[in-house]
């Protein structure tokens, strides 16, 4: 009920549908980016993956699937940070 408010209120839950297929883009291509070993491309495709879930399991209260989604983004951003400080990732 809660989601239907927030739908007919507008915001970014008017437009589930079309952040479900973007997430979906951005976890197949995250994966291919893993077979390939095309590093670092994977992180940076990987975390708005993991962002777009956190707030769908936020909306719907999927408690298993938020907390899931929370600890792969924060080693995303771990991996992130880890490549720009080490030097990997300025040149």
């Amino acid at each position: 009920m809660r989601f239907a408010q927030m739908r007919r209120a507008g915001g970014i839950a008017a437009y589930e549908q079309e952040l479900k297929w973007i997430a979906l883009a951005l976890g197949v291509a995250s994966t291919i980016a893993i077979v390939q070993n095309w590093y670092p491309l994977n992180l940076f495709l990987s975390l708005p993956f993991c962002v777009i879930w956190i707030y769908f399991a936020w909306l719907h209260t999927e408690r298993q699937l938020k907390y899931v989604n929370i600890l792969f983004t924060g080693f995303y951003i771990y991996g992130i940070a880890r490549y720009f400080v080490t030097g990997s990732g300025l040149g």
